[in-house]
C-alpha cells in the first residue's frame, strides 16, 4: 500500500489481546509516580553507564506513570496490527477515546475525558533526554508524543484522536525483544509506588522462574527516580511488600529488618491464552493531515477530517428458486425484510436528527459514549438488534437518563 507513512489509522483495540509494555521505560525512571510533580528527574545507573533526564513543562508538569498506560495502549496496538500481519504501521494511530479508556479501565465520564485530554499534553510536554538507544549519538532528545489532534468528520463530529508517536518510542515497541507482556489487572492499581513497582518486578522477575529476583531498597529507590528520601520510600515500599497484593507478582522482603532486599518472584498474568481472537477489526483510511506539528500541546488540537460513509443500498433481490407460497404470507415477508434492511443501514450511525433529539432532550450526556455503551450492549445478545437503530438508541438513552440523570450537575 502506497503512502502508509502519509496516513492515520482508526484501529478500535480494547486490550483483547494482551497489554505490551515497553521494557525500557519499564526499568528506569521515565515517569513521574506521584501526581504534580514539577522537578525534574535526573537518574545514572549505578555503573554509570546509562543516564536519563526527565523535564517538565512549568504549566503541565511531569508526563506521570498514569499518563504511561497511553503509551501501553499504543504499543499494545501496534502489537496486535503487527501480529495480524499489518506492514509499514504509521506513527501516527487514530483511535476512539472512549476504547482507550475502557481498555485502561477508566470511567467514561466528562472529567475522564479530560483527564485523558491532560494526559496527552503532558506527554507531549514532557522532555526527555537519555543515552538509551541514541543511535550513535551521546544522547536522544524527544517527547513522548510528538502531538495529538481530534479528528471530525464532515458534520463537526469528533470520530476519533490521532496520536503521533515520537521517533524513540516508535522505534522501541517496533523491536519484538522490547516488549513484554502485562497483567490487564495491573490497571486497577491506584497506587503510583504499587504501579512502579509493578513494572520493575516484571521487567527483572520474569526470566527468574521460581527463585525469584532480588533487588537492594537504596537500587530501587534510585530506579524509581522519586524525591522522596529515603527512609521515606523505605517505610512507603514496605507496606506495599507486606500486602503483597500486585497482579501476578510475589513480593517478600529478606536478609535483615534494616537494609533488607526485595524478593521479586513472577506468577504469570490472568491473560485467557485458550480464548479465541477476535476478527480483525476493519482498520480504515484517514484523510492525511500533511503539517508537521510544532510539538506544543493543545487540547484542541489540529482537526483531521474524515469522509462520512455512505449507506449501503438495501438489497431487495431474491433467490432465483423459491418455493411457492401465499402471496400474502410473502409480501408480508418482503414488507418485514425491506424495513429491516432498511434500518439495517442505519446501524452503528446517528442521524443528525437523532442527535439533535437527544441532545436537545436529553442535556449533560455524551452522547457518543452513550452510543458505544448501546452498541457493546446489543453486540452481547444478537436479538438485541434493533429494527429501528435510532428509535433504538433514543430509548437507550431515555432510561440511562431516567436512572443516572440525578448524578449530572444541577440536577437534584
Amino acid at each position: 500500500m502506497d503512502g502508509l507513512d502519509d496516513l492515520n489509522f482508526l484501529f478500535s483495540f480494547l486490550g483483547d489481546f494482551g497489554f505490551r509494555d515497553q521494557h525500557e521505560l519499564m526499568e528506569r525512571p521515565f515517569f513521574a509516580i506521584n501526581k504534580n510533580r514539577k522537578d525534574p528527574i535526573d537518574y545514572l545507573s549505578p555503573d554509570k553507564k546509562v543516564h536519563v533526564k526527565i523535564s517538565a513543562d512549568p504549566m503541565y508538569g511531569l508526563a506521570t506513570i498514569w499518563d504511561a498506560d497511553i503509551l501501553i495502549y499504543l504499543a499494545s496496538v501496534v502489537c496486535e496490527m503487527r501480529r495480524r500481519g499489518k506492514n509499514d504501521i504509521p506513527r501516527k494511530i487514530t483511535i476512539r477515546p472512549l476504547n482507550l479508556l475502557t481498555a485502561i479501565g477508566r470511567g467514561k465520564s466528562g472529567r475522564e475525558y479530560e483527564r485523558l485530554a491532560q494526559g496527552m499534553d503532558r506527554l507531549v510536554a514532557t522532555t526527555v533526554k537519555t543515552n538509551i538507544r541514541a543511535n550513535g549519538r551521546r544522547e536522544a532528545t524527544f517527547s513522548w508524543l510528538d502531538g495529538w489532534n481530534h479528528v471530525v468528520d464532515e458534520n463537526e463530529i469528533v470520530q476519533g484522536v490521532t496520536l503521533e508517536m515520537s521517533n524513540w518510542f516508535y522505534e522501541a515497541i517496533h523491536k519484538d525483544t522490547s516488549l513484554l507482556k502485562i497483567d490487564p489487572r495491573y490497571f486497577k492499581l491506584k497506587g503510583g509506588l504499587e504501579r512502579w513497582l509493578y513494572r520493575v518486578a516484571r521487567k527483572h522477575a520474569g526470566n527468574h522462574g521460581e527463585r525469584g529476583f532480588e533487588i537492594g531498597l537504596r537500587t530501587l529507590h534510585e530506579k524509581s527516580g522519586s524525591s522522596r528520601p529515603l527512609r521515606k520510600f523505605k517505610f512507603d515500599l514496605m507496606k506495599v511488600v507486606e500486602a503483597n497484593d500486585l497482579p501476578g507478582i510475589s513480593l517478600e522482603a529478606v536478609g535483615p529488618s534494616k537494609n533488607p532486599k526485595i524478593r521479586m518472584v513472577y506468577l504469570g498474568d490472568q491473560t485467557d491464552t485458550g480464548s479465541a481472537p477476535n476478527e480483525a477489526p476493519e482498520i480504515p483510511r484517514v484523510e492525511s493531515d500533511a503539517s508537521d506539528g510544532n510539538g506544543k500541546p493543545s487540547s484542541q488540537g489540529r482537526v483531521v477530517k474524515l469522509p462520512v460513509a455512505s449507506k449501503p443500498a438495501p438489497d431487495h433481490s431474491a433467490s432465483a428458486h423459491e418455493d411457492m407460497s401465499d402471496p400474502r404470507t410473502a409480501k408480508s415477508l418482503i414488507s418485514r425484510m425491506t424495513s429491516v434492511m432498511a434500518n439495517k443501514a442505519d446501524h452503528g450511525h446517528l442521524t443528525p436528527e437523532t442527535i439533535e433529539y437527544v441532545r436537545n432532550n436529553f442535556p449533560g450526556w455524551d452522547i457518543y459514549a452513550l452510543q458505544d455503551s448501546f452498541d457493546r450492549w446489543i453486540a452481547e445478545d444478537p436479538s438485541r438488534v434493533p429494527a429501528n437503530y435510532q428509535s433504538a438508541f433514543i430509548g437507550f438513552v431515555k432510561r440511562h437518563d431516567e436512572r443516572e440523570g440525578h448524578n449530572l450537575p444541577g440536577r437534584s
